[in-house]
């Protein structure tokens, strides 16, 4: 089992300065994530979505990244593909260059950039999405491997050279962000990785690797978008841990506050979020997140549409809070399941440096290591 972590680059009350600090402070942690035996980092891709994502050139944040690291593996969670976004020539050559000077160590994870405020300010269409996602992928998997390239499909690319070529043969890995089980079930489809994104917890992870595992079965090899095929499997793991589990859990279950509330605020048009006062107490946070739950439900209800545990996962918040030993049973649960990666959020916007660090010190010393020996034996 791997151990990664993601980048949003989250802030409350954002200012040039604090967005700054914090663009900067997550590169002290992916860092400091590659001394105490991470795998692999990823950065997200957004685009003016203010506070909850900051992090609109990933492939600059990540390649200063690999500058100041040898080891750990380089991932884009991910690029967001629509042609209206970026032309995915481009994307081929900046992902080929990093794979490069990292010496062999990006992955390329696929996304849509579907929020009314990033589809506007780029003019995409709704409706482009998933097919351009989709042929984006298509575009990679043989534009870096062949010598001289041409795509003529709802775009007409050369013919031409795509250079530099990848060190990874014949290219880096794919993957795709999947926050539903219809995309679960598309990425099994063509072939690429899953990044479950999503706070639905152990229970509901189970059910996402189900789904992918039997659409893994039931597939028949004609929309793999590549000859190598990827079925690895990661799940988002939220998580905080300190020597005192009290304050973790109210620092995480603040943490996510703020994350679901940016969430339903760039996806559901809800108010901006509020950072709320350290000292508040956890059982107020779920609380809260209790309540939009419950409105949610209700709309959809309204809406005559089936509540299903992705559009409620922000809400739940049975997640790694608390000491390390909280930490390794929920790892356990993961683990049991059969998720190939824990993917670890930390950095939420409210959650301080100092905590961010330290949790990632305790992942360091005591949640990996418990695996790894276990794994040994």
């Amino acid at each position: 089992m791997k151990f990664s972590m993601i980048f949003e680059a989250q802030l409350v009350d954002p200012t040039p300065e604090r967005e700054r600090q914090v663009i900067h402070d997550c590169v002290e942690q992916a860092v400091h994530a590659e001394k105490m035996g991470f795998d692999r980092i990823w950065a997200v891709e957004h685009h003016s979505l203010t506070q909850y994502a900051h992090m609109s050139a990933s492939e600059i944040f990540l390649t200063w990244v690999a500058a100041r690291t040898e080891r750990i593996r380089i991932g884009h969670g991910v690029v967001t593909m629509p042609f209206g976004y970026q032309h995915p020539v481009r994307v081929a050559e900046r992902a080929a260059m990093l794979d490069v000077l990292s010496g062999g160590r990006v992955d390329i994870g696929a996304g849509r950039g579907a929020t009314r405020q990033e589809m506007r300010m780029y003019g995409v269409r709704p409706e482009d999405t998933y097919p351009q996602m989709e042929e984006a992928l298509r575009i990679f998997s043989h534009a870096w491997r062949e010598e001289e390239f041409e795509w003529h499909g709802s775009i007409d690319i050369g013919p031409g050279a795509i250079l530099p070529r990848p060190v990874q043969g014949p290219h880096p890995p794919l993957f795709m962000a999947c926050s539903k089980h219809d995309t679960l079930e598309l990425a099994a489809e063509l072939g690429v990785g899953a990044l479950a994104m999503g706070f639905a917890g152990a229970d509901d992870v189970r059910t996402m690797r189900t789904v992918y595992d039997e659409a893994i079965t039931a597939r028949d090899g004609s929309r793999f978008v590549s000859s190598e095929v990827n079925n690895h499997f990661s799940a988002l793991c939220p998580t905080i841990v300190l020597d005192d589990a009290e304050r973790a859990l109210r620092l995480g279950t603040r943490g996510q506050r703020f994350f679901a509330e940016s969430i339903a605020h760039w996806y559901g048009n809800a108010p901006a979020p509020t950072g709320y006062a350290e000292d508040e107490e956890a059982a107020d946070h779920v609380a809260a997140l209790e309540r939009r739950r419950e409105e949610l439900v209700a709309r959809l209800h309204e809406a005559n549409i089936p509540a299903r545990p992705v559009d409620t996962g922000t809400y739940n918040t049975d997640h790694a809070y608390g000491d390390a030993d909280t930490a390794i049973a929920y790892v356990e649960r993961l683990r049991e399941i059969g998720v190939d990666e824990v993917m670890c959020l930390i950095q939420m916007g409210t959650v301080p440096q100092e905590v961010c660090m330290e949790t990632i010190r305790q992942w360091g010393e005591k949640v990996i290591p418990y695996f790894r020996a276990r794994e040994a034996s």
